[in-house]
Order: C-alpha cells, then structure tokens, then sequence
C-alpha cells in the first residue's frame, strides 16, 4: 500500500501548515465536451483571481507575500517563486491560462479562484512511498522541457518519493516523470496553506475541485486533510 507522508522536517519549518490532498481514482482526463468549457472557467475564475490583487506592489498584497515568507525559510532555487504566484503574476499581466489538460485545468482554475497553490501528479507513476520533506540534495529531478537531471539543494522542501523529486521547492516545478496526461486514471491532486486566515478559503477549494472533478471526469475522489497531528495517508 503506498503511502503519502509528511515529515517533521517539514512540520519544523512549518507547524501550522494545512496540506490538502484530493484522491481520484477511475477517472477519464481527456476532454469529452467542448475544451470551451475549460477554457472559460479558466477565465472567469482568473477574473476572480485579480481581486486578490489589492495593492499596487505586487508582492505586497497578502496571497503573494505569505508564499515568499514561506520560501524564505528554507533553500530554493534562484528566482523560485509559489505556483499561484506564477499564475496571479500572468493574469494580472492580462495574459492567457492555456488549457492542458481537464485535470490541470480544473485545479489551476481553482487555484485561481481562491488564490492557493494546487498542483496534481499521476499515482500510477509514484515508486514508493510519497514524502514532503527536505531534500538530501542527491535526488533526481526532470521538469518540463529540460532533458537533462538536476538534483534539488540540500534542505530544500520537495514532494518526492524513491525515484526523485516529484515537484521542487515546495509547488515550484514538478517532474516530468510523474506529470498528469490524458492517460491518467487515478490522481493525486493537492491545495496548500500556510495562511491560517484563511482556512475556510483552503476547505471550500479542496470541496470544489472535488466536486468539478467528479462531475466532468467521473470516477470518485476523497478529500483528505493533513496538519502537524494527521501527517500519513494510504493513496492506493
């Protein structure tokens, strides 16, 4: 039975942090009605996004600061900035969320929507156990659109499990070996928070992207919450 941890490296670091987990399994990612239907909920939960963005310094408005706080408490990577930062950064720069595919579509919209980070990774090509902790440094590391291996910096916080690093500092950059596709049929979708202000904002996200899975891609999904006290899951 895999299973997906938490390790008090991370708690340490982080001792407040909520880490949503979404298990779908039997589900169809492709899409089979109109792509429009995505595209459009990438844009009018984008829309919604910009609400977020009260000041006029970027960085300073809430939803982006608490994420380079965060990134400031361990190693990263030069010029590594959170998911939802990339994606509020595009958006307020008027440019265009792509579909992919219906999976990353959805949580990107969702991420958009209440300004978290989501992310999601193929279970059936997770080897072992999953982790969140500090990377020794020595792990292997392939993101989209690079063909060559590069190991994360010693302390750096990662998803990985016993073939590398599923995704770099933190929700920075994710691997191509275990990346959603058309050919995914059982997913491992998760929401991070590390504001606690805005816990409900986190539990409302995690039910929504539940339920719009379901209702476009079928099969089932469980809502799984992890903090200090919960930090193990079985995933399959």
């Amino acid at each position: 039975m895999t299973k997906f941890m938490i390790k008090d490296d991370f708690w340490e670091l982080f001792p407040e942090a909520k880490i949503g987990i979404i298990l779908c399994k039997d589900i169809k990612n492709q899409y089979d009605h109109d792509e429009e239907y995505y595209a459009t909920l990438l844009k009018e939960y984008g829309k919604e996004g910009l609400t977020y963005l009260n000041l006029p310094e970027f960085s300073q408005n809430d939803v982006v600061r608490v994420w380079r706080e965060a990134y400031q408490k361990f190693k990263t990577k030069k010029g590594a900035r959170s998911s939802i930062e990339a994606l509020l950064k595009r958006i307020n720069k008027g440019d265009e969320i792509r579909t992919i595919n219906p999976l990353v579509d959805l949580y990107n919209a969702i991420s958009l929507r209440y300004a978290l980070p989501c992310g999601g990774e193929d279970i059936d090509k997770f080897e072992g156990d999953v982790l969140l902790t500090k990377a020794k440094g020595d792990e292997d590391f392939v993101t989209l659109g690079s063909n060559e291996a590069e190991s994360p910096y010693e302390g750096e916080i990662v998803y990985k499990d016993d073939a590398g690093v599923i995704c770099r500092c933190w929700n920075w950059r994710e691997a191509v070996r275990t990346m959603l596709t058309e050919d995914t049929h059982n997913a491992f979708l998760c929401i991070e928070c590390v504001d606690m202000a805005r816990v409900h904002d986190f539990e409302e996200a995690l039910k929504e992207l539940a339920e719009l899975v379901q209702t476009n891609l079928g099969g089932h999904t469980k809502i799984e919450i992890m903090d200090k006290d919960h930090t193990h899951i079985e995933i399959n």
